[in-house]
């Protein structure tokens, strides 16, 4: 057989073997499909109790895709609303949220410049009807439901006022937006800082205008952009900001998957607003996906010093695909690589730590890369940062009164008594109003144990099983009149903290989440220290 004769026949039997691939996938998907449908008619037949069909289908795809990756989802038609407020920041409403209690349900949070607001609506109110249906025997979601829906719509009230009576409102549902830059501004004379907490639909617009202000007072000499705990959105926004900082035509971010449509390459359109401005990109565990994306590029471009501490790891690409009736999945069709060719994705889901952020990580798993000027950056899971400063952390008796509301609820409390405040960059407690505090928390339900009285208690648990409690009882009395130091005694011992996260509370009954963002600023200690470190020189 002659040298083309072979080709040919080995071009065949390639084509034979992938023809016959192809038909025992589909064979196997066909085969699979016969069968879940003989399970759901013989469950829908003969079950000893009657089943909803259309539920157990749903349970199954749910579980289906859970089985690929914790990105990948089934959003049936009902939840429609979470698409838009996923991609733009935005839904129908009053904006306000809401919490049940005894006799109705609670205003906890209101919007700046929503519906709500604009009606003079404040956290502690109680809407005791919606639409003359009470809200007494209805849960938190059938009253959400109610005050969701289409704009232009008005929704009727009764609300038992903090600072009043009861009165009857007439609020005219709007567009609410959650904008992506929670707060800007000048921390100190010549810094600037942009707080990014999304990335929605023109959100990025959002931060060139934030940047062009800043830039305007002319003091500006460092640029600080947070992305602490921003959990990411379009990916589009990311290489919009990228680019207010880059040449046009530079290369942010590529992706690559599985089928040749959902490959692209990403570069910067616009032109520039500064690419001479030293930057701080501020990351941490919780900032993920195109928070990565835009630390990434920023870092494998030398164009910003990264300061905080690893990344989350999602370096996948979500897209969202229609799948009939007005049902649509969101599923993982490429990974992403930064301009250095790095992948941020952390692969192994399960070696995680408590917060979800990258666990450890093998060295064999670890590859070096090189930035645009030759400075060795590496992937194996998350952006590494350049300057690594560890976040604050708080004490158990900090984080217990934060989780079980009691912060929350004492805020309303000085809201009620209190009419106007200091901005939120001067507002403080005094001593005695802490006190009162002190007073009011002591008579609430909350695990004030502090790290050690849970340590002790665990001594004496330990001791009382292996019967050696009677032996160190002596020393035990001892210790125990230093370690257990009561609601009041844990609050006063890390009063500093408490006290910070309290003013942050309050200030935002008055300005909301920006206040409330320019209030944690103030006391941000990994921020000044990341205001004092040394950043990168690029040459």
């Amino acid at each position: 057989m002659n040298t083309k004769l072979r080709s040919l026949a080995f071009a065949a039997a390639l084509l034979l073997v992938s023809v016959l691939t192809a038909q025992s996938r589909e064979f196997k998907a066909g085969k699979s499909l016969d069968i879940q449908f003989s399970v759901l008619r013989e469950l829908s037949l003969f079950y000893v109790d009657t089943i909803k069909v259309d539920k157990l289908i749903q349970v199954g795809i749910n579980a289906m895709v859970e089985s690929l990756d914790p990105y990948t989802v089934y959003i049936p038609e009902e939840e429609e609303e979470s698409i838009e407020l996923l991609t733009t920041g935005s839904y129908g409403g009053i904006g306000a949220l809401i919490k049940k209690i005894d006799g109705g349900v609670e205003i906890s949070e209101v919007y700046e410049n929503s519906p709500a607001a604009k009606a003079g609506i404040a956290a502690g109110d109680i809407i005791l009807k919606i639409d003359s249906l009470s809200t007494a025997g209805l849960s938190v979601e059938q009253c959400s439901s109610k005050m969701k829906g289409t704009p232009g719509v008005v929704v009727n009230f009764v609300i038992k006022r903090i600072r009043g009576d009861v009165k009857e409102f007439k609020i005219v549902r709007e567009r609410v937006h959650f904008p992506d830059v929670a707060y800007w501004g000048m921390v100190n004379d010549t810094v600037g800082y942009i707080r990014i907490t999304s990335f929605t639909l023109d959100g990025s617009k959002d931060v060139k205008n934030a940047l062009i202000n800043l830039k305007k007072s002319g003091k500006i000499k460092k640029l600080v952009i947070d992305l602490r705990g921003n959990g990411g959105g379009l990916l589009d926004e990311a290489v919009n900001i990228v680019s207010l900082f880059v040449s046009s035509g530079t290369k942010v971010v590529s992706a690559l998957g599985r089928q040749k449509q959902t490959d692209a390459i990403y570069y910067t359109k616009e032109e520039p607003v500064d690419t001479q401005l030293p930057i701080i990109v501020l990351v941490n565990s919780g900032s993920a996906s195109s928070s990565e994306i835009v630390a990434g590029a920023l870092q494998d471009l030398d164009r910003a010093t990264i300061i905080g501490t690893r990344t989350f790891g999602k370096g996948l690409v979500q897209s969202i695909r229609d799948v009939g009736y007005n049902n649509k999945i969101k599923l993982t069709t490429a990974k992403y690589y930064t301009p250095s060719g790095r992948c941020v994705q952390a692969i192994d889901y399960s070696n995680r730590n408590e917060d979800g952020s990258v666990g450890n990580i093998p060295d064999s798993l670890i590859k070096p890369f090189k930035t645009s000027k030759g400075r060795v950056v590496y992937d194996g899971g998350g952006v590494v940062p350049d300057v690594k400063i560890e976040a604050e952390s708080y004490s158990r008796p900090s984080l217990s009164l934060l989780y079980n509301d009691i912060l929350r609820d004492y805020s309303i409390i000085y809201f009620k008594d209190h009419l106007t405040i200091e901005s939120p960059s001067k507002f403080k407690l005094s001593d005695e109003e802490f006190e009162k505090f002190v007073v009011y928390a002591a008579g609430r339900e909350f695990d004030h144990r502090t790290s050690t009285e849970v340590d002790y208690d665990k001594l004496i648990a330990t001791a009382k099983k292996e019967g050696l409690i009677t032996d160190i009882e002596s020393g035990l009395k001892q210790l125990e009149s230093k370690v257990k130091l009561g609601k009041s005694g844990a609050i006063r011992k890390n009063k500093d903290e408490i006290k910070t996260l309290l003013e942050e509370e309050i200030v935002s009954r008055y300005y909301f989440q920006r206040g409330r963002v320019e209030s944690i600023i103030r006391n941000d200690k990994q921020l000044k220290e990341a205001l004092g470190a040394e950043l990168i020189k690029f040459q």
